[in-house]
């Protein structure tokens, strides 16, 4: 029952929001063009940021658990949608990178990309602290929130990666959520994958894009829902994938590997608008 709650929970505030979104006067400001040269609303991603995060927080067995979703999801989402808007002006095109927003601090201009970092890190943070660790040391818990911290903030980051097509980073994490909406913490994972699914269609459609808002809420509560049930173990393996793709994602592209591999392709093509 839980489950099924926070699943439609998830589904109906995603639609909902982007309804809304989509008619507020200023939504004309959240056009965008895409890869297709086709014109598309950054409206799924506060969509999909609301959505996951109300669902995910609906199905949280416990207080500190929907305060954890809570955070990681909303500060993402609402960094991310900063970044989507302010990284759009001119002056803050030319920073690049992790490299480039720190150059850019060096010379004392706070870009919005490093206002993204900033904040998805001290989420993931909070939101691993609020988790917590079933450790008895106060070393091993403290090991343990770090670990968790690493996890959520790198989930955020690598879904943002894989946002680079249609579809591709809903697919993703409906693919990377599906083990964990099984057994213990299912129902908060629900809510996140209700969302996905309900804006999938619209994504795949080229109707909407996510941006960093959509993207970066979706892996933060991927990674939320994995923490709240792994040790350390658990989130040093998944810490060290994560950080092995996203150093990997610095010199191949994601995008070149999918197209050089036909059944990564076809998969990345299922439902898609065609060119």
């Amino acid at each position: 029952m839980a489950f099924l709650r926070s699943l439609g929970t998830g589904a109906l505030v995603a639609k909902a929001v982007l309804g809304w979104v989509s008619r507020d006067p200023k939504a004309a400001g959240l056009r965008r063009t895409n890869f297709h040269g086709r014109e598309v609303t950054l409206a799924g991603g506060p969509a999909l940021a609301a959505g996951a995060t109300i669902g995910a927080a609906t199905g949280a067995a416990t207080g500190r658990l929907a305060a954890a979703v809570v955070t990681a999801g909303a500060v993402s989402g609402a960094v991310g949608f900063y970044d989507d808007i302010v990284g759009n002006r001119p002056e803050q095109k030319t920073a690049k990178g992790f490299a480039g927003h720190l150059g850019a601090l060096r010379e004392g201009r706070v870009t919005s990309g490093l206002v993204k970092i900033g904040g998805v890190g001290a989420a993931g943070l909070v939101a691993s602290a609020l988790i917590g660790s079933r450790r008895g040391s106060r070393f091993g818990r403290g090991v343990d929130v770090l670990l968790g911290a690493g996890v959520i903030a790198g989930s955020a980051n690598l879904l943002n990666l894989l946002d680079l097509r249609p579809g591709r980073a809903l697919k993703a994490g409906l693919v990377l959520g599906a083990p964990l909406a099984v057994g213990r913490g299912a129902a908060m994972t629900a809510g996140t994958l209700g969302a996905s699914a309900a804006l999938l269609p619209a994504d795949l459609g080229e109707e909407i894009m996510l941006g960093d808002s959509g993207a970066n809420a979706l892996g933060a509560l991927l990674g939320v829902a994995y923490t709240a049930r792994t040790g350390t173990g658990g989130r040093l393996a998944a810490l060290a994938a994560v950080a092995g793709l996203t150093a990997v994602s610095e010199k191949i592209s994601f995008t070149k590997v999918i197209q050089d591999k036909p059944w990564l392709r076809r998969l990345d093509e299922i439902g898609r608008r065609p060119a």
